[in-house]
């Protein structure tokens, strides 16, 4: 079962990308990750470093807190 936090998260960047009007491979490549990871984000299935969330946060271009608001 998935921590009801990280789909929360998941959720929170899906809502994001979707808005931007980006698809997970667009924001993958602006992430410099993997399509993959992204999709498991978004599914709550990784719990993402600090790293990858600031990463994530720029290739969405908002601020890290934006993200974490949910």
């Amino acid at each position: 079962m998935n921590d009801p936090i990280l789909v929360q998260l998941g959720n929170r960047i899906r809502e994001i990308r979707l808005e931007k009007k980006l698809t997970q491979a667009a924001l993958a490549e602006k992430c410099q990750c993997n399509r993959n990871y992204i999709s498991m984000l978004e599914r709550g299935e990784r719990n993402p470093s600090y790293k990858s969330l600031v990463m994530i946060a720029e290739g969405l271009g908002v601020k890290l807190s934006t993200v974490m608001n949910f």
